[in-house]
C-alpha cells in the first residue's frame, strides 16, 4: 500500500528518498501516530483526575518516540542526501556533524516546549535557570566558543576551502589541508611543517586566496585609418588608462597599449593599437560582472576620443585568454 502510495503521489527522486529514509521505520510512525491521535483526545475530552496521570505518562512517552524518532528520519536523510553534497563542495565532516547536533538539540527543545505548553509545566522559570547556567559556562569557555564561532562563520563566508592555497598576513603560505570546528590547518609550501591557526584568528585578518584568484587578459584592437603621431598617441594611452582606472577588478597597473604601424607600398599608412586589459575575479559570476563594466568603460573611451577628433574602429569582439595566477 505505502508504496503504491509513493510512487502515485511521489516523484521519482522522492521515492528514491522516501525508500532511504521513511521505508524502515514507517510501521513505527504509523504506531506514533496513533498514540498522538490517542494522547490528543484524552487531552480534549473531560476526565477524572486518576485519568490525567495516565494522560501524562502516554504524553510523555509520545514526546520521547517522536523526538527519537524524528532524530533517526533526520540522521537517515542526512546521511542519504546531504553527505553526497557535503563531499562535493569539500565540507568538513567536523562541520557535518555540529549540523547534526545542532539538528538534534533543535528537536528536542520543539518537542520540550510543546509537551511544556500542553501540560502547564512552568517554562519561564526553567528557562531562567537554564539561561544563567548557560551564562556561566558561556563565561567559562569564551574562547573555545569563540573559536567555534570562528569555524561556523569560515563555513558560511567560505573565504577558503580545503585543498585551496591561501596566504596570511604573518607570512603564512600553503595549502589548507583540514577546516575543523577550532582551528584550521595549513601545509606549509616548501617546508612542509603543519600551521594550526584558530579560526577566531583567521575571520578577523585578511586572507590571500590564490587558487580561488582568476585573471583574464581581454585583447582589444583599436584601427586609425591614417597615421598616429606621438603626441596623439600618448593623448590615446592616457584616455584608456583614465577610463579604466576606477573601474574596481580591471588591473589598471598593468593595462598596455601598444601603437603599430601598417606598412604598405614602402610606407605607413595607418596605426593600430592593441589594448591588453587585465580582468580580476573569482567565479563567473564576478567575471562576467567585470566584462559588463569593462565594455562601459569601452563606451566611455570612444566617446572621449571622438570628442577629440580622433576616429578609428574598435573590434567588436575581444580576445578573452585565460591567465592562471602563479603560485
Amino acid at each position: 500500500m505505502s508504496q503504491f502510495m509513493t510512487t502515485r503521489f511521489l516523484s521519482t527522486q522522492g521515492t528514491r528518498m522516501y525508500n532511504k529514509v521513511v521505508s524502515d521505520y514507517q510501521n513505527l510512525l504509523v504506531l506514533t501516530v496513533v498514540l498522538v491521535l490517542i494522547d490528543l483526545t484524552l487531552l480534549l475530552i473531560p476526565k477524572p483526575n486518576w485519568l490525567n496521570y495516565l494522560e501524562f505518562a502516554l504524553a510523555l512517552l509520545v514526546a520521547i518516540m517522536v523526538g527519537w524518532l524524528t532524530s533517526r528520519l533526520f540522521e537517515k536523510f542526512y546521511q542519504a542526501y546531504l553527505q553526497e553534497n557535503a563531499l562535493s563542495r569539500k565540507i568538513n565532516a567536523e562541520l557535518l556533524m555540529v549540523g547534526n547536533v545542532v539538528a538534534d538539540t533543535a528537536i528536542f527543545l520543539i518537542i520540550f516546549f510543546i509537551f511544556a505548553q500542553t501540560h502547564q509545566v512552568n517554562v519561564l522559570g526553567l528557562t531562567a535557570s537554564l539561561g544563567l547556567g548557560g551564562l556561566a559556562i558561556a563565561f567559562a569557555a569564551q574562547q573555545t566558543l569563540e573559536q567555534l564561532l570562528g569555524g561556523i562563520i569560515l563555513y558560511i563566508d567560505r573565504p577558503f576551502v580545503i585543498d585551496d592555497y591561501i596566504g596570511l598576513p604573518d607570512g603564512t603560505f600553503g595549502r589548507v589541508e583540514s577546516i575543523g570546528l577550532r582551528s584550521t590547518k595549513i601545509r606549509n609550501s616548501g617546508k612542509g611543517t603543519l600551521t594550526i591557526v584558530p579560526n577566531s584568528s583567521l575571520t578577523s585578518m585578511s586572507i590571500e586566496n590564490f587558487t580561488g584568484a582568476k585573471k583574464v587578459v581581454s585583447l582589444v584592437y583599436l584601427t586609425f585609418y591614417r597615421v598616429v603621431l606621438e603626441d596623439e598617441r600618448a593623448l590615446i594611452r592616457q584616455v584608456i588608462l583614465e577610463s579604466t582606472n576606477e573601474i574596481f577588478g580591471i588591473d589598471s597597473r598593468n593595462t598596455d597599449v601598444t601603437f603599430k604601424d601598417t606598412i604598405q607600398e614602402g610606407r605607413a599608412n595607418m596605426t593600430q593599437a592593441q589594448i591588453n586589459f587585465f580582468i580580476l575575479g573569482s567565479g563567473e559570476m564576478s567575471m562576467d560582472m567585470r566584462r559588463q563594466l569593462l565594455d562601459m568603460a569601452k563606451q566611455s573611451m570612444t566617446l572621449r576620443l571622438k570628442e577629440y577628433g580622433i576616429s578609428f574602429d574598435i573590434e567588436e569582439r575581444p580576445i578573452d585568454v585565460d591567465a592562471p595566477i602563479t603560485i
